[in-house]
């Protein structure tokens, strides 16, 4: 049982040095109180048994070495042993940055280029369960939705609250990749991506994306720009006296930009103009090597010092109820 804890201040078990000088003590006390009676003839008392409260009398001295010895374990407070390890799993450290821009609810993608990206990049997300994925969104603003974690479930349940609207209108493709570029730059890990998609040109925000992208690659980050739409005409929401309405609207998306960002980061370029093309892609971004990562577990420590506790306790009270019951001397 004490193999598998560990002991918060271990320092206390060299008072376990005292119970042997306690027993010495006890026995040289023993041999004081109780003299030997010098006689000339002890055949009378040859074959005379020892009485049972002879027997039971050293054992009061037993129940409280014991229960010393359970306080000192007390002391020594045992906890439940393997509190934090450290381990090394295969993965890389991902940012996936999603425009959410108004035009992201275009329907040339089913049932619009929005909730298809969220749908395929939570496939995505399963498929790798050993990778640090963090969650940027991207319009007129940029926000980090989750910061790099294992905890997929947690990426999961944001991906359900991504809405376009839910900040200001635009495209900050700069501002969307300077902030993955962010979250990334002190990652430990060998292997630094992050995903864009986007379906527009850079129109709002503070920073070039070339820049952006120049930073990217001092760090290491590898960028793969995913430019999502058909060729042609699209149907595109429009706000209209009538309400929202929808009409075949031309398709512009700044390839050469997103080829210039992913060719500058040692990354790669793709056009996803169905739902079908959008999963191949990410497949063949899921084809990417992995590097090795170190995780760092943590398990609560338990304190396990109360059944000992209460050991030493019910010794105690055991040798208080013998020594005044059944051993009980009189003066």
């Amino acid at each position: 049982m004490l193999k598998d804890m560990e002991f918060a201040n271990p320092e206390f078990f060299y008072l376990l040095l005292l119970l042997p000088a306690m027993g010495i003590w006890y026995w040289y006390r023993f041999k004081m109180i109780h003299p030997v009676l010098q006689i000339s003839v002890r055949e009378r008392f040859a074959n005379r048994k020892k009485s049972t409260k002879q027997h039971l009398y050293h054992i009061l001295f037993v129940f409280r070495i014991l229960a010393i010895a359970l306080l000192i374990l007390v002391m020594a407070r045992p906890q439940s042993s393997l509190s934090r390890r450290d381990v090394t799993i295969e993965g890389i450290d991902i940012v996936m940055a999603l425009d959410v821009s108004s035009s992201m609810l275009a329907q040339d993608l089913k049932p619009d280029r929005l909730e298809a990206a969220k749908a395929v990049a939570q496939d995505f997300i399963k498929g790798r369960p050993n990778d640090r994925i963090g969650l940027v969104i991207f319009s007129g603003e940029t926000f980090t939705q989750a910061p790099l974690t294992t905890d997929h479930h947690v990426i999961n349940n944001l991906f359900k609250d991504i809405e376009s609207g839910i900040i200001e209108d635009g495209t900050a493709i700069g501002d969307g990749l300077a902030v993955s570029v962010n979250r990334l730059k002190e990652s430990d890990a060998v292997s630094k991506v992050i995903i864009l998609i986007t379906d527009g040109e850079n129109n709002a925000g503070s920073l070039d994306p070339l820049s952006a992208a120049e930073i990217a690659g001092l760090y290491g980050i590898r960028t793969y720009t995913i430019g999502v739409g058909t060729h042609g005409t699209a149907p595109y929401p429009v706000q209209t006296p009538y309400g929202l309405q929808y009409q075949n609207m031309e398709v512009k998306i700044d390839e050469d930009l997103l080829k210039d960002i992913a060719e500058m980061t040692d990354g790669k370029y793709f056009r996803a103009t169905s739902n079908r093309k959008l999963e191949e892609i990410y497949k063949e971004i899921d084809q990417l090597e992995k590097s090795k990562i170190d995780v760092t577990e943590f398990k609560k420590k338990k304190e396990e010092f109360l059944p000992w506790a209460l050991a030493a306790l019910a010794l105690f009270i055991l040798e208080f109820l013998i020594r005044n019951t059944v051993l009980k001397s009189i003066p």
